[in-house]
């Protein structure tokens, strides 16, 4: 172990590269490992959010593209140049100064492995050295990720919005931290194999909240006291636990971590909340739909009865209802449109 850290500890360039993606990542992916050459000067390691059945078909795909050797990560597995790593189902890939780790720590923004977790281990570990490169997808993933990269004094690399699929995920890491370099994916291979030689620059000091964040993905326990020195609390639940969530101080774009230590942006917890908004309505929706059904039956009865008051009461009750299941209806359809077309409405 020792002599591996002294290996890749010494060299000086621009020796691991670190590359996320979700929707529309896969090609562009394709096309980077496919320019690369046998024998690059460098480690690569690749999160993209696809379910744990895809990993199998990324694999295929990476291999056969690439010129390089092509394996899923293992813990503990040494870090050797001119090889490509493939996040392993359901665990965080994380990166130490010589050797692979598998966290299971939190999910961030729903998913295991998250892009952000690998490229804060990347900066945290190996600083100057890294190159950071967030291809296409949704949401802002990877955008803190790329984030710390840079303040650790390394590169950062995007596709170009308007070249990808889903441009959510690039636009957004352009949003929250300075880029070094935007192009096409069927770019990206050749400058890589370019930056590569290229010597890397001198290490920054590391912000506390990054190593932190790192020990989190890889399982370790969040305490009250390491929260509150990372984050305040808000007034908001986490949607995995329940418990309060804190936002991240300082943090671009704006996240929130709760005391389990699940972590969301701002756009994916609203997603989140979205769809718990939809289902909360559409569960009382369905009770208030029972009630007039039932106070219906009950106005019946009372007509059979000869009790006409309670009746026309029990029916006024049952419109009452039914006017209310309406608009909810309403309500829900509503939130279901695209905001294209609730702005044309």
């Amino acid at each position: 172990m020792q002599t591996m850290q002294a290996k890749v500890g010494s060299m000086s360039n621009h020796d691991i590269i670190v590359i996320g993606g979700s929707a529309g990542a896969t090609a562009p992916l394709k096309q980077i490992l496919g320019r690369l050459p046998a024998g690059l000067p460098a480690a690569i390691f690749i999160v993209l959010h696809i379910p744990a059945q895809g990993i199998g078909i990324l694999s295929q795909v990476a291999s056969s593209a690439s010129k390089l050797p092509v394996r899923q990560a293992e813990n503990g597995m040494k870090i050797e140049t001119g090889h490509v790593y493939l996040a392993a189902p359901d665990h965080h890939l994380l990166l130490s100064a010589d050797h692979v780790v598998l966290g299971r720590g939190p999910r961030e923004n729903m998913v295991r492995p998250a892009i952000d977790a690998l490229f804060r281990s990347a900066a945290l570990h190996h600083g100057p050295r890294v190159i950071g490169v967030l291809l296409s997808g949704l949401l802002s993933d990877g955008s803190a990720g790329l984030n710390a990269i840079k303040r650790c004094g390394g590169t950062t690399v995007v596709q170009d919005p308007s070249d990808a699929i889903s441009e959510e995920m690039p636009r957004r890491a352009m949003e929250a931290t300075t880029i070094d370099l935007c192009m096409p994916g069927a770019a990206v291979g050749d400058v890589l194999s370019d930056l590569v030689k290229e010597p890397a620059g001198h290490a920054l000091p590391i912000p506390p909240e990054i190593r932190l964040e790192v020990e989190i993905a890889a399982g370790d326990r969040i305490g009250s006291d390491s929260l509150t020195s990372l984050a305040d609390p808000v007034a908001l639940t986490c949607p995995a636990c329940g418990g309060v969530l804190s936002e991240v101080k300082g943090s671009v774009p704006t996240r929130f971590r709760c005391q389990v230590g699940h972590a969301y942006t701002a756009d994916a917890l609203a997603r989140e909340q979205e769809g718990r908004v939809d289902e909360a309505m559409r569960v009382a929706l369905r009770i208030i739909e029972e009630r007039a059904e039932l106070v219906q039956r009950m106005a019946r009865d009372g007509r059979r009865n000869g009790r006409s008051a309670v009746a026309e009461m029990y029916e006024a009750r049952a419109a009452e209802y039914r006017e209310n299941a309406d608009m909810i209806r309403r309500v829900v359809l509503q939130s279901l449109d695209p905001p294209a077309r609730k702005r044309e409405s």
